[in-house]
């Protein structure tokens, strides 16, 4: 005979096991299960044709009940930090680079639904379906929810605030200040460098006055030329006393 379980069930066996999946990912039961397979669908799945469902918009969505909820926590465990400090903080908190860590950690990909294979995606796909979950969170249990979950996941065992005061987000930025106020000319030399990789690839020459002071490569121009300023500032940190903020 049949369980009561199996013949009450509307979900079936690869659904069953989406839905635990989440649940232990969350630490709650999904109420909606659509806002969840909506947020762990890439847009190789969408046809030409209908509407057009994927992780991308929840994306969106749960970037600002990130913001928001990492801007609440800041405001309350800094009371004397002023806008520019909490700005900078809460950019340390939600980078990309922290966000692709923290989809990494959950092995968020693992559930990704998809027509390529995972080995073609960017790095970015980890934070980009991160916070598509915080955004179909969102949308099933609402704001209260969402608080708990990047309160447990983010910055419970994340958001250490001496830690992140001396955090770089950006060697590029710091870099190019550091040019700027000792009127130093500079120059990313970039060009498609694929060699025998399967995505494509893009190298970075960085040149300081007349000298090439790093190399680098990464699968977007932005990345290639974050680690060509990452490489010269601890190249010419004691040298020329680039300092960090």
């Amino acid at each position: 005979m049949a369980s009561l379980k199996n013949i009450f069930s509307s979900r079936n066996e690869k659904e069953e096991e989406f839905y635990y999946a989440v649940k232990k990912i969350l630490g709650f039961k999904p109420q909606e299960l659509s806002f969840y397979q909506e947020a762990f669908t890439h847009r190789s799945m969408n046809s030409a044709e209908g509407i057009q469902k994927n992780y991308e918009r929840l994306e969106f969505l749960g970037d600002a009940m990130l913001g928001s909820v990492i801007a609440s926590h800041l405001f309350k465990k800094v009371p004397h930090g002023n806008e520019g400090y909490l700005t900078k903080m809460r950019s340390k908190v939600v980078s990309r680079e922290h966000l692709n860590e923290l989809g990494r950690d959950l092995n968020l990909i693992s559930l990704v639904k998809t027509a390529v294979p995972t080995q073609q995606f960017g790095e970015n796909i980890h934070g980009n379906v991160f916070e598509a979950l915080i955004g179909a969170i969102y949308l099933d249990r609402g704001y209260k929810d969402v608080e708990k979950f990047i309160h447990r996941r983010v910055i419970k065992p994340y958001v250490d605030i001496q830690k992140l005061e001396g955090k770089i987000i950006s060697y590029k930025s710091l870099f190019i200040e550091w040019c700027q106020k000792n009127k130093k000319t500079f120059k990313f030399n970039v060009y498609e460098d694929n060699g025998k990789d399967p995505l494509k690839h893009f190298a970075v020459k960085l040149q300081l006055e007349q000298d090439t002071v790093a190399k680098a490569r990464g699968t977007s121009k932005k990345k290639a030329e974050e680690r060509a300023a990452k490489r010269a500032f601890y190249k010419l940190q004691k040298s020329m006393q680039i300092q960090g903020h």
